[in-house]
């Protein structure tokens, strides 16, 4: 079961980077959707339930920190009422 959590927090990471490359091609400029923060918000969150499962410290440290980002920036998006995601 582990194995499957920590594979799809991989999967989450790598979906949300073919989507930010998706959507800058379709733009012609560097963008980051909003749907990107909640695949990076989802693999963070996945990858740390699998670092402290392995007792990790210096992974869950990583993954902590990202989701503290992810989070914010999602913060910041609402904020704004979805208007950096445009």
């Amino acid at each position: 079961m582990w194995i499957g959590i920590g594979l799809c927090a991989e999967g989450c990471f790598g979906l949300r980077i073919l989507l930010q490359w998706i959507a800058s091609e379709r733009r012609r400029r560097s963008v980051f959707p909003v749907a990107f923060w909640y695949l990076s918000l989802s693999g963070n969150l996945l990858a740390l339930a699998y670092a402290t499962y392995r007792l990790d410290p210096v992974f869950i440290a990583g993954e902590v920190f990202g989701v503290v980002v992810s989070a914010r920036n999602l913060q910041l998006i609402r904020r704004r009422g979805g208007a950096a995601a445009r």
